[in-house]
């Protein structure tokens, strides 16, 4: 590659989660698994929830699409990591891995607002029941999800835009199982301030307006809730928010980890580990977190096992 010429480069080489050969085989078979319960998981809820007319409420609206993002937002990396576990080669063009990383960047943000979203649903749901259906009404939904692809494809196309402008001279390999902005910095020989600056003012914004969305959504909930005298109302209020608030806690915890710990303590290997888990654990565990204890989703899965035995 000609040092400052971003043009020679037309690939990259992905070094992936491990470069033992040993582990190859073995990290196929697990990824293939976790990514198989991803798509029956997330497209089973995607069809419940479509012709379950019981599930069609805004709660459930949200859960669709955050199904939906869950299935994308894994499809983004897993079939490409799972090739590259099996292949020698383990390369990605230039082309590929700038959509990549438009596409992970925005179903990331897209996840991320999606929960802030559901979590303004469960403060309207319990503390105002009585006006529950006429402010979540069907076009305030869908004004709400169309704003958050909005937000998360504007902002993944200033970042992608602003990392391919870059120019790639020392190396083409990214030390990582997909293209990421961490490690495509770190193969620039540009300057990249302005892209850290971008990352520092857009991630910010979303992040601190997310929080304080589910932070204030939250803070009124368990206000409410403590102020119903029953323990049997107190359980049924607080539970049909705990699926979200695990959603919440286990996606926020693993991003707080990646990018608000020590300088000191920070590693690619680890880096990649909890990419590992945000880009495909929890999109597996989503649909299981929103289905195992929810009498709502089991009643309806029960609903359509019957007719469909029914009609066979």
């Amino acid at each position: 590659m000609e040092k400052g010429n971003r043009s020679e480069v037309t690939e990259f080489i992905l070094s992936g989660l491990t470069d033992r050969p040993e582990m190859q085989v073995p990290l196929f078979g697990v990824f293939l698994v976790i990514y198989g319960i991803t798509l029956v998981g997330n497209g089973g809820m995607i069809l419940l929830i479509m012709i379950d007319p019981q599930l069609h409420t805004p709660m459930y609206f949200f859960l669709s699409n955050l199904s939906f993002c869950d299935l994308c937002y894994s499809s983004i990396v897993s079939p490409k990591m799972l090739l590259n576990f099996l292949g020698e080669r383990k390369s990605i063009s230039y082309t590929a891995c700038a959509v990549q990383l438009y596409l992970s960047i925005a179903f990331g943000d897209i996840e991320c607002l999606l929960l802030a979203v559901m979590a303004y649903d469960r403060y309207v749901a319990i503390c105002n029941p009585l006006l529950y259906t006429v402010t979540m009404s069907r076009q305030l939904c869908k004004v709400l999800v169309a704003g958050v692809y909005a937000v998360g494809f504007v902002d993944s196309m200033i970042h992608t835009c602003f990392i391919f402008r870059l120019s790639f001279c020392s190396s083409n390999i990214i030390n990582h199982f997909f293209c990421d902005i961490p490690p495509l910095l770190a193969l620039s020989c540009s300057d990249t301030s302005i892209n850290e600056i971008l990352i520092f003012v857009f991630m910010s914004c979303i992040i601190v307006s997310i929080i304080v969305t589910v932070l204030l959504s939250y803070v009124y909930i368990i206000s409410t809730i403590l102020q119903i005298h029953s323990a049997e109302g107190r359980h049924k209020a607080f539970s049909t928010c705990t699926f979200h608030l695990t959603t919440v806690v286990l996606l926020f915890g693993t991003l707080f980890y990646m990018y608000f710990r020590p300088t000191s303590s920070y590693s690619m290997d680890t880096d990649k580990v909890a990419s590992v888990f945000y880009m495909a654990v929890i999109p597996m565990l989503n649909p299981l977190i929103y289905s195992l204890r929810n009498t709502e989703v089991k009643d309806a899965l029960r609903r359509a096992m019957n007719k469909l035995l029914t009609n066979s």
